[in-house]
């Protein structure tokens, strides 16, 4: 089965590691590969600096790449919008892919 965006905003899809994972088979199939993943999480609170490593092992696990390949980091937006406020997070990802 795919996974829509539509699906995913319909709350369809629990399990983000597995939508993770179905896109890296369609990379895969297509000749793509990762070169290196750059993440950064929004997040007044909790503070994250205890779990960011893990977080980075675990992606690359389920990327089926190296951790080397993998950062993830957090920022505060000093009370700046819902993430500065506490009241949501958010996070940004960069990828680059290369042909195998």
């Amino acid at each position: 089965t795919g996974y829509t965006y539509e699906r995913l905003l319909a709350g369809e899809v629990p399990d983000a590691l597995a939508l993770l994972e179905q896109v890296m088979q369609l990379l895969h199939a297509e000749g793509w590969q990762v070169e290196n993943v750059d993440a950064t999480i929004l997040a007044q609170r909790p503070k994250l600096a205890p779990y960011l490593g893990g977080m980075a092992d675990h992606l690359a696990a389920h990327m089926g790449v190296e951790l080397g390949q993998v950062n993830v980091k957090a920022t505060t937006e000093e009370g700046l919008g819902f993430t500065g406020s506490g009241e949501g997070m958010a996070a940004h990802a960069v990828c680059l892919l290369t042909k195998e």
